[in-house]
């Protein structure tokens, strides 16, 4: 039997994991602070029919090996910074540079996300779309009639009656040895692994931490252009993958009628 047929399958199975990735990246390419994937590709073992060696007092300068097809190793992400969009909106952050926020999960777990779009809830603590809520927490008064936050995390609120604003927390931001080891969670959150290092936790703009940037939120940073290249070339290869599959059929029909 061919080898080829098992090579051309792994390979079709790698592209179908590519064009996963693909379909995911473009419809997230409006996801405040989405961060692409792709797949990265790694041969399989080899057959060695003939290794390199001597024989009868000859070395052969090469052998003989087969190899067995392509698998998917990895789908990284990358944390490249995202077009900035203004937006006007005073509780829209956007972080210009490395790190994220922690956000309390409802099991009580931290999780860390680049989506600026915080919300007040009903107690007038900072939480994300989803409500949950930004580690530390930030209250802001009921009768705060503004809200500025600072390139370094400072959040003031300009209170009804007062012309002093009040410091009424500090946003801080968390970043990791090796982000891409991230858990992605889904909700525009992610979890720390042993990959990714221990989180560290700073005032922005200190130690190697972006700064953050009041009516603005960082958008995806998908290029479609980008995709779409990638997306013509991975149906490409699926199809050549296709066809040694085919290829392989007809030698092997012609091969038992042969008489």
């Amino acid at each position: 039997m061919f080898h080829s047929l098992d090579a051309a399958a792994t390979g079709m199975a790698a592209q179908e994991t590519k064009l996963d990735t693909i379909a995911n990246n473009l419809a997230n390419a409006d996801t405040a602070g989405y961060k692409r994937q792709d797949a990265e590709f790694e041969d399989l073992l080899y057959q060695t029919i003939r290794a390199p060696a001597v024989n009868g007092g000859v070395t052969a300068p090469t052998g003989v090996q087969v190899g067995t097809g392509a698998r998917v190793v990895a789908t990284p992400r990358s944390f490249a910074q995202g077009t900035v969009q203004q937006t006007g909106k005073p509780l829209d952050l956007a972080i210009e540079g490395n790190g994220f926020f922690a956000v309390h999960r409802e099991n009580g777990d931290i999780a860390y996300t680049r989506a600026g779009q915080l919300k007040l809830d009903a107690q007038g603590r900072l939480t994300t779309s989803d409500g949950l809520v930004v580690e530390p927490p930030i209250t802001v008064p009921t009768d705060a009639a503004s809200v500025t936050v600072g390139s370094d995390g400072m959040v003031t609120a300009q209170r009804a009656g007062q012309t002093t604003p009040v410091q009424i927390g500090q946003l801080q931001l968390v970043t990791f040895a090796n982000p891409t080891g991230l858990n992605a969670l889904g909700h525009n959150l992610y979890s720390a692994s042993s990959a990714s290092g221990e989180p560290a936790s700073g005032v922005p703009g200190t130690e190697g931490r972006g700064t953050l940037m009041q009516g603005g939120l960082e958008g995806s940073n998908v290029e479609v252009v980008t995709e779409m290249i990638g997306l013509i070339r991975a149906q490409r290869t699926y199809e050549i993958n296709s066809k040694v599959i085919a290829a392989a059929d007809e030698m092997l029909r012609d091969a038992t009628q042969m008489r």
